[in-house]
């Protein structure tokens, strides 16, 4: 079997994490990023992690949930009803 060498930057506490990883399985890392090109290359994807919310980002998306459910959110228009738009803005509702 013919081999190529792919080299990449990657952070070297990583490929610490990702070498103990491997090592727990029972395979060398290179085993594991092989399987990994296998995949992509068989299925023309790839697979990434979602990335988690921030603290931040949490409560704002609680707040803005609440606001939602209690009503405190501008009506659907239609793009066409500009005067309908701009009576809501002028209006007590707001």
């Amino acid at each position: 079997m013919k081999t190529a060498i792919i080299n990449f930057k990657v952070d070297p506490k990583l490929k610490v994490q990702a070498q103990k990883r491997a090592k727990k399985l029972g395979v060398p890392l290179s085993y594991v990023i092989h399987a990994q090109l296998l995949n992509f290359t068989r299925g023309e994807k790839v697979e990434l992690p979602a990335e988690r919310m921030t603290p931040h980002l949490e409560k704002l998306l609680e707040k803005v949930e609440a606001e939602i459910a209690q009503g405190e959110v501008s009506p659907a228009f239609d793009s066409k009803d500009i005067e309908g738009m701009q009576r809501w803005l002028e209006s007590d509702e707001v």
